[in-house]
């Protein structure tokens, strides 16, 4: 998946050189490096000093979606990104992220921390697409943190994962607080770990996750999905995977963990293979077995 005009991205990066930022006015966009360096405030969200990667403050409204764009290039680069965006008091926000490799046997690493901070009554939809070749490393690892009555809406889809995804997802959520988290990974001969956390702290937050995976040829996928509440609220877990080749594997670990009995917490988990019922009656309609498959593929991860 590529930007239709890259250049017009707000923040894009190349390997390990920036190669274009566009400010938007009210707000602040700029390296990780330089942010640590000008504003103090933004040390307690970093471990450490950061090498790379994005800070984007979204300070003022904000009417278009906002995009950064993070390519691989060259043969084995390496990326190691620290990234934080922080939404103030009230804003609204789309934001578009595309991570990708340009070539398919770069043998790529692409590693990225980031942190998300929804302040009080701020709203994000946050859009994360991945592109990977068949023998990159892919590691991200968020945390979003929503502040009381603060919405958030991640929609992570990658429909062509690397040779090792390792994804990590946390939510902490505040009072008033809502999540909706949306997971779309169509394996091919990928090996994919996932573990995505919400902790229900605040009260009356409320989550609801959703995975659609599906395993093909020799692809490995092992999914850990947490909702935890330690107060009054709600969560909802749904999880369902597809086995399409008979050399993958795949397992669904679905937790609920209760620690306040005016909490409710639900989940429906499944893997199944395609129906040969429904295989039979697309191939009679004339579509090769291939198409078929890709068709019956496409159909389950829209569900």
């Amino acid at each position: 998946m590529a930007m239709k005009n890259v250049k017009n991205v707000h923040f894009w990066q190349v390997d390990n050189k920036i190669k274009n930022i566009i400010q938007v006015p009210g707000n602040v966009i700029l390296p990780s490096a330089q942010a640590w360096r000008k504003f103090n405030w933004v040390k307690k969200y970093f471990d450490k000093e950061p090498k790379e990667g994005y800070f984007i403050w979204i300070k003022k409204q904000v009417d278009s979606p906002l995009a950064t764009c993070i390519n691989i290039a060259s043969p084995k680069a390496s990326q190691n990104l620290t990234n934080l965006m922080v939404v103030e008091k009230g804003i609204k926000v789309k934001s578009n992220v595309i991570c990708s490799a340009i070539g398919n046997n770069l043998c790529g690493s692409h590693r990225a921390r980031g942190k998300l901070i929804l302040k009080s009554g701020s709203s994000l939809e946050y859009n994360h697409f991945h592109q990977w070749g068949q023998n990159d490393f892919v590691s991200p690892d968020y945390e979003f943190i929503l502040e009381k009555n603060s919405r958030l809406i991640y929609n992570y889809k990658n429909s062509f994962p690397p040779k090792n995804l390792l994804l990590k997802t946390i939510i902490q959520s505040g009072e008033g607080s809502s999540s909706n988290l949306n997971l779309v990974i169509n394996s091919l001969n990928s090996k994919v770990g996932i573990l995505e956390n919400v902790n229900l702290s605040g009260l009356n937050s409320q989550a609801v996750m959703k995975l659609r995976l599906v395993g093909r040829e020799n692809s490995q996928t092992e999914a850990v999905s947490v909702i935890s509440a330690k107060s009054p609220s709600r969560g909802h877990l749904d999880c369902q995977g597809l086995v399409v080749s008979p050399k993958a594997k795949m397992s669904l670990t679905p937790r609920l963990i209760c620690q306040n009995k005016d909490a409710q917490l639900t989940h429906e988990a499944s893997i199944g293979k395609i129906s040969e019922e429904e295989l039979t009656y697309l191939r009679m309609r004339g579509l090769t077995e291939k198409e078929a498959i890709n068709l019956i593929v496409a159909g389950f991860l829209k569900t």
